[in-house]
């Protein structure tokens, strides 16, 4: 069995989907007021770190390249890469929904999320770099990312509407209106 969110599958099964989030580097930082977790305990339900200014600021100081944001047409590439990715490895793309400074993806795959955020990232990367946007040593993506396990169709449901409708003002997205009536697995 693995917990909900982020460990490694020791189970013959997988999930009904993956909720997948990514964020841009240098943008969310230890220490910030929103809170995060040390990468050593990074399990489900650990509690969120408080607020340290002196701890965030170490953070911004240790940065070797300034923060990545992605206007309109890079967050564009992303999100065709995304598709295109899911498209060639026969996963189920449910959502996408490419942000500011962060991007979630909703996947149905029968595979470790750690493949999936792996290359999700580096053909992201890729297409950036290929596209003209910036060169390929740019740091584009945090360390890691979250890889949310969704074990029921309601759950992904319930990721779908959070992915689509509930990062503020749509930018650049994606919805597989179909995904309800698809009953197996990819």
């Amino acid at each position: 069995m693995t917990d909900n969110t982020t460990g490694s599958a020791k189970h013959d099964t997988f999930p009904f989907a993956y909720h997948i989030t990514v964020r841009c580097y240098g943008t969310k930082l230890h220490g910030n007021e929103q809170g995060s977790v040390h990468y050593k305990d990074n399990k489900y339900d650990t509690p969120i770190l408080p607020p340290t200014p002196l701890l965030e600021k170490y953070q911004e100081e240790i940065l070797d390249q300034p923060p990545y944001e992605m206007e309109a047409d890079r967050r564009l590439v992303v999100l065709n890469t995304v598709k295109e990715v899911c498209q060639y490895r026969g996963w189920g793309l449910l959502a996408a929904h490419v942000r500011l400074n962060h991007w979630h993806a909703v996947i149905r795959a029968q595979c470790n999320p750690e493949k999936i955020l792996h290359d999700l990232k580096a053909y992201a990367s890729r297409n950036l770099t290929k596209a003209g946007f910036d060169g390929k040593d740019r740091k584009r993506w945090a360390r890691h990312g979250s890889t949310q396990y969704k074990w029921h169709k309601e759950d992904a449901a319930e990721a779908i509407h959070y992915v689509v409708r509930e990062q503020g003002d749509p930018m650049e997205w994606y919805e597989n209106d179909g995904w309800e009536d698809e009953e197996s697995a990819p």
